[in-house]
Parts: structure tokens; sequence; C-alpha cells
């Protein structure tokens, strides 16, 4: 994809954090309705549960649907990376956890 900030805001809305779908060209995220993921061994679903890989473990942690607003997000704002919140009250823990 071209550098995010190359490109305009409402260019960014609709096509940051994502791409086409590999198996049927749909340009849309879709919405993952799934609390849990399967692995191809016990290696690696060890190696996600420790943060050892990037990916998927379970929908409460993080999900390819929030993944994709995470990153939308930060192309809009212009930076490195976004955490994305169920409510208002967890953003506002987070906030004052990270400096506490």
């Amino acid at each position: 994809m071209v550098q995010p900030r190359s490109l305009r805001p409402d260019t960014l809305a609709l096509h940051a954090g994502g791409g086409p779908d590999p198996a049927t060209g749909a340009r849309a995220v879709p919405i993952y309705q799934t609390t849990s993921f399967c692995f191809e061994s016990t290696d690696e679903a060890a190696a996600l549960f420790d943060l050892q890989t990037p990916g998927h473990v379970y929908s409460r942690i993080s999900n390819p649907t929030v993944s994709a607003f995470e990153e939308r997000m930060a192309a809009l704002e212009g930076g490195v990376a976004a955490v994305a919140t169920a409510s208002g009250q967890a953003a506002l823990h987070l906030a004052i956890a990270t400096i506490l």
C-alpha cells in the first residue's frame, strides 16, 4: 500500500488497515464474529500466547476486525499504532494505568 501520509483522510478512512480479500477480492474489512482461533500446532499456540509471534488467540484480546480498525485509526491520526477498547472506561483505565 502507498505510504499512509500521502493519502487524503477520506481515502485513509476507507482503505487504511486492510486490503482486498485474497479469496474473494472483497475490499471491505469483514466483521469476524468469532471468539477463538485455530492453531496449526501447540508450539504455534504457545508462541502466540507468549506474544513471541503476532496473531490472534481470543477475540477479547484481539481479532482481525479490531486490528484493522486500530491500523486505520493510527493512519488517520498519523500515529505508529493505536489501541481500541470496548468502552470509554477501559480507555481511561489504560491511559491512567500507563502513567501510574
